[in-house]
């Protein structure tokens, strides 16, 4: 089938394993977290508001995800990989299933990036980061079958027509330079609203999209078929200078664009009782950015995205041929990708498209809510939905509905999370994040993945950074906060 070949062009880039629906959200079970300093802005600029650090600094971080819902593979498979996957012995296939096929992949690099406090009020950050994500998948599982069960030479599927109505692929790598400025907005006796912004200057490194509607294809034989419907497929015309080089496709500055994260936060906090912190922290720039019963945020992240000049190889195709050749989709030995490309191009009734796309980042909308139960101990909730995963867009990377929550245990220099999600396909998961000083690591999957047999997802991530450590003279310092004996009230008169 026709798709089979343009969803091929996903990993022109080189970027992914797999495509489909990328997670947006860095560091899922920790950015919710009052310790998260610049690692919490990601998925809410307005975290960076009233934040317990004079100044946080990122030296280098790196979150990847990967899985699927049509592929699952054993897991001593994947730990020692034979020298041939073997079916229903290294992997399994859902042949089954009724519902729609996906995949997804992403990475996200956080470069050095640094958060800064104006005043309490008020802080500044610029973020760097380099991501790379895909979102693919839509087809039936009949369609899924059929490529992945011995096409062509599966005679049970001759003389079958396969219909398909909609089926996309897209992979998208970038570099991202934020900007961010958040503040407190309102500050009451029961309560405080924090505001934030980033604004996001993006250059971008490569981009690609193969789609199909309403196309059906009838196996005659393992050598011809009948095939119609739509094709499209295309990508930045950078990447036909990659064979030469990849410093000739990748630039800080190529293929300009702009992107936007809105953010805001209101902390209730009944004990407010106006004379600033209960506590008496001088490892905290702010210790009275703790002072908050339950919280709740909302946001509004990637809004924007970049637009690409086409590859002339790039090609919008009518199908409509009966008995062709299958074997003419072959990719011939020492053809290039454009070559390819173009040669298949000449199979089909070409339809006029513009020389441009404009491929979109995964726009999201993420929910919070964070209890504080005795200062320490912590459960927070959140919700990742897509606002963009529509099918009328082929030009996209869109994020992963899914509902997280996470019970927290978090100190001054230590931190444990274990983060409880579920996504939109009913996969559930749990996992551990840790947080020691400087460093934290952690993956959302890594508890039930160990106690499954074959995975089909898997997620991880760490990352290294630098914050101010001050100590209190006759201890305390990081390690914990003393109350006063008693309350801080302004001289009298």
């Amino acid at each position: 089938m026709i798709l089979r070949y343009t969803i091929r062009l996903l990993t022109i880039a080189g970027f992914t394993l797999a495509t489909s629906h990328a997670y947006a959200q860095m560091f899922p079970g920790y950015q919710n977290s009052h310790f998260a300093g610049i690692h919490g802005i990601s998925s809410n600029p307005a975290a960076a508001a009233g934040t317990r650090y004079k100044w946080d600094v990122n030296i280098i971080g790196l979150d990847v995800k990967a899985g699927n819902t049509y592929v699952k593979a054993a897991k001593s498979s994947l730990f020692a990989p034979p020298e041939k996957f073997v079916r229903d012995e290294d992997y399994f296939l859902d042949t089954g299933a009724t519902y729609k096929q996906y995949a997804w992949g992403s990475v996200d690099i956080m470069m050095p990036s640094v958060l800064y406090s104006i005043n309490t009020e008020s802080s500044v950050a610029f973020s760097w980061r380099v991501r790379a994500m895909g979102n693919g998948g839509g087809i039936e599982t009949s369609t899924a079958n059929l490529l992945a069960e011995n096409f062509p030479d599966n005679p049970k599927y001759f003389n079958r027509n396969i219909d398909e109505k909609y089926g996309v692929g897209a992979a998208h790598a970038w570099n991202e330079f934020g900007f961010t400025y958040a503040r407190t907005i309102r500050n009451d006796i029961s309560g405080r609203w924090k505001g934030g912004a980033t604004l996001k200057f993006l250059s971008g490194f490569g981009a690609g999209y193969g789609a199909q509607r309403n196309s059906a294809l009838r196996l005659i034989n393992n050598r011809f078929a009948d095939v119609e419907g739509e094709v499209f497929f295309g990508y930045n015309q950078e990447l036909d200078d990659a064979d030469d080089g990849w410093q000739n496709a990748v630039g800080l500055f190529k293929n300009p664009g702009v992107a936007l994260d809105l953010g805001l936060i209101y902390e209730w906090r009944p004990d407010n009782d106006g004379f600033g912190s209960r506590y008496d922290d001088e490892s905290a720039w702010n210790p009275d950015s703790d002072d908050f019963k339950a919280r709740l945020g909302i946001s509004i992240t990637d809004i924007g995205g970049i637009s690409y000049t086409k590859s002339e190889s790039s090609r919008d195709l009518a199908l409509d041929n009966k008995n062709f050749p299958i074997d003419a989709l072959r990719k011939v030995r020492g053809e290039s990708l454009s070559q390819y490309l173009n040669r298949v191009g000449t199979y089909f009734q070409e339809v006029p498209s513009k020389d441009k796309f404009y491929m979109n980042l995964p726009t999201a909308l993420n929910l919070m809510a964070d209890y504080n139960i005795n200062d320490r101990f912590f459960v927070s909730a959140n919700a990742s939905i897509a606002l963009n995963s529509f099918t009328k867009d082929d030009h996209k990377t869109y994020a992963l509905t899914q509902l997280q929550i996470t019970p927290r245990y978090d100190i001054n220099m230590f931190g444990a999370y274990l983060p409880l999600q579920v996504n939109r396909f009913g996969q559930a998961d749990a996992g551990v994040v840790l947080r020691a000083g400087p460093l934290v690591i952690g993956s959302a999957s890594i508890f039930s993945n160990l106690m499954r047999q074959k995975i089909n997802h898997a997620d991880a991530f760490v990352a290294l950074r630098l914050i101010p450590i001050h100590f209190n003279k006759g201890g305390g310092g990081w390690f914990g906060k003393k109350a006063r004996p008693g309350i801080d009230c302004p001289p009298m008169p």
